[in-house]
């Protein structure tokens, strides 16, 4: 009688150990997360417990106790890092944890287009609500010194590029970064990546030209970028500007003019714009001005380093986007009013 009752119980005990086998089996392959992404932020001292219940409050169907068992077994229970996390359609318990060991957490994108100023960077910025905004209005010095650059003293900085603004020294691109990171944390990246690029295209760079530091080129770069948006026309431009300065000729671009303006330009220039004393106005001041006045894009810094070799002195925008480039004064009033006639009976 004793051997049929010891019998029976381990055979139950079989079964059971069977059915819990299949129900473990299933609940490691069987996909928790349907057709839909599901976002989840693991805290830091998120407790295991806390975790499994921000999974089952997002409606995944799973047993708590086998994901458990998973995350001991597998030496991952201690391990979850902590971030913002994507879970993708179909993923399974194991791919959960995989995901949080491994800290693939959800990556978002701020986009700064070649062009740009400085103040439409921080507007991007200010706006995107998956950044930590710390800023807070901070002025120049605190900024760059929080960037880790003194504009006072730049030999004891970075040494590659003498900062006097932070205008043009971002790199424009697209940025990826995981929710929480800081407004500061996200410039020093696109200002590293600046340093490089200009390190990188300096290094590089054509004889004889008559920018002496990579900020100077910086400077030109950035004009070359808001006179054009043709790519073909860069160097074009850039000669223009590098010829100018060799035969110390005032540069007179619109863009370094409307730059001074500030928040006075609406949309044109006047003749007393062209005379107006700033900084910035290249109709009245020989060389270049003091700061870049937007952030140029690689090939705009290429170009700036590699202007053509042409006798070009003079350009004319034609009103859809291109330039026609003269060589002498005369071909280029010409050239002026031909498309002011052209704009006229338009």
């Amino acid at each position: 009688m004793v051997y049929k009752t010891i019998s029976c119980a381990l055979l139950i005990l079989v079964v059971a150990c069977g059915l819990a086998w299949r129900d473990y089996q299933s609940a490691f392959h069987t996909p928790v997360v349907a057709a839909n992404p599901v976002v989840i932020e693991i805290n830091k001292g998120d407790s295991f417990k806390q975790i499994t219940d921000k999974l089952l409050a997002q409606n995944l169907d799973f047993n708590p106790v086998w994901f458990k068992v998973m995350a001991v077994s597998g030496k991952t229970f201690k391990k979850l890092k902590t971030g913002e996390y994507e879970l993708a359609p179909g993923s399974t318990l194991p791919d959960i944890l995989t995901l949080f060991v491994q800290g693939k957490t959800k990556q978002y994108a701020i986009t700064f287009p070649e062009g740009w100023s400085f103040k439409e960077v921080l507007q991007e910025i200010e706006k995107n609500p998956n950044l930590e905004h710390t800023l807070n209005n901070a002025n120049l010095d605190e900024l760059m010194a929080r960037l880790g650059v003194d504009i006072k003293h730049p030999a004891i900085a970075q040494p590659l590029v003498s900062i006097q603004s932070p205008e043009g020294v971002f790199f424009p691109d697209t940025y990826f970064f995981e929710k929480h990171t800081s407004d500061i944390a996200l410039l020093k990246r696109a200002y590293e990546k600046m340093q490089l690029v200009l390190q990188q295209e300096w290094l590089n760079k054509a004889e004889g030209l008559p920018v002496k530091t990579p900020y100077e080129a910086l400077i030109l770069a950035s004009i070359v970028e808001k006179e054009t948006g043709v790519v073909a026309e860069r160097p074009l431009i850039a000669g223009v500007f590098i010829r100018r300065l060799q035969t110390d000729m005032l540069l007179q671009t619109d863009p370094t003019v409307i730059y001074g303006m500030g928040e006075s330009y609406q949309g044109d220039i006047g003749y007393a714009d062209l005379k107006a004393v700033t900084p910035y106005n290249t109709y009245k001041n020989k060389g270049l001005p003091p700061t870049p006045i937007a952030m140029p894009g690689r090939g705009s810094i290429y170009a700036a380093l590699h202007p053509d070799n042409s006798n070009n002195l003079y350009f004319v925008a034609r009103g859809d986007g291109s330039h026609v480039f003269s060589s002498t004064l005369k071909e280029h009033n010409l050239a002026v009013s031909s498309f002011q006639k052209k704009k006229k009976n338009d």
